[in-house]
């Protein structure tokens, strides 16, 4: 583990791999974070860790160094419901990033037009408990009703375990849905484990859930190449080629003790979507839909 003077953790290789995959043009790593400067954009009070700062710039870097054009910056658990992080990041992005804000349920329509101002077309909902102490479903309704004028969509994030118990409550959300690494299955159990099958099954439940298939250094501790992964993974980027996402997950929350190296996570990209049409799906056309829709003239599908 990396702490500098102030105990502060560090999660990310200082020094990734150049990938051997190039990237289409115009592909968007489409989950990311930054951290700080935390002199600057200090972290809330209820933070469950404390990384060391990943600043815009390093994740600039990062971009042009795995062959990317943009990122969707998602809102760090650790700045809590204070985005100016994210919006800082998006606002010197040169039109590169948009985000994913987390919000507190009473927060106002003029402060979510401010958030829209500022490049984000999204809030997350965040179901794990070692992240976040509380997840009112009802006020998370709530809000979820009031961003349907902005057409924003709304972010999930939780563990298998939990997704039955979820069932209602993202069968209630009123616009479209993406569904952050796949609800953490299990991904040893293979493509047609009880996992995966009971997240097929999620997905087919409406036409505008998305997935983010992300996050193979988290899901499959045989580590580089991700065999497991890929193998559980590649079949759903198939059945979902229209509505699936992928990114880094820099700078890698909470994995200090298994730092991930990005551009083994780019190679890996290949192994989930084997063919130039499906990459261009994953990378470049599905993301621009989402986050940069007045470039794209496809609509997005909405149950309600």
């Amino acid at each position: 583990m990396s702490t500098d003077e102030q105990g502060r953790i560090r999660s990310w290789t200082l020094d990734p791999f150049t990938p051997r995959f190039v990237p289409p043009p115009g592909a968007v790593d489409a989950h990311c974070h930054v951290f700080g400067p935390a002199d600057r954009f200090p972290f809330g009070p209820k933070a469950k860790y404390h990384p060391q700062d990943a600043t815009p710039e390093m994740l600039w870097a990062l971009r042009d160094r795995l062959g990317f054009a943009r990122n969707v910056i998602v809102q760090a658990s650790c700045h809590g419901t204070d985005n100016a992080a994210t919006l800082h990041a998006i606002a010197v992005s040169g039109g590169t990033a948009r985000g994913v804000a987390v919000v507190d349920p009473d927060i106002t329509d003029a402060e979510l037009d401010r958030l829209h101002a500022g490049g984000i077309r999204g809030i997350r909902f965040n179901f794990l408990k070692r992240l976040v102490d509380d997840a009112p479903k009802d006020r998370f309704l709530a809000v979820a009703a009031r961003i349907a004028r902005l057409g924003w969509h709304v972010v999930v994030y939780f563990e298998a375990d939990l997704l039955a118990e979820l069932r209602p409550f993202l069968a209630a959300i009123p616009v479209p849905v993406v569904i952050d690494h796949m609800g953490r299955p299990d991904v040893t159990q293979g493509p047609d484990g009880p996992d995966l099958a009971a997240f097929r099954d999620l997905m087919d439940s409406r036409p505008d859930i998305w997935v983010k298939v992300t996050c193979p250094d988290r899901l499959d501790a045989g580590g580089p190449p991700y065999t497991a992964f890929a193998a559980a993974v590649r079949p759903l980027v198939a059945r979902y080629p229209d509505r699936v996402l992928w990114g880094t997950d820099w700078p890698h929350p909470n994995m200090e003790d298994r730092i991930p190296d990005d551009g083994q996570l780019v190679d890996i990209i290949p192994h989930l979507a084997p063919t130039g049409d499906l990459q261009q799906q994953l990378l470049v056309i599905n993301p621009m839909r989402l986050y940069w829709p007045e470039q794209d003239q496809t609509p997005l599908r909405v149950t309600r």
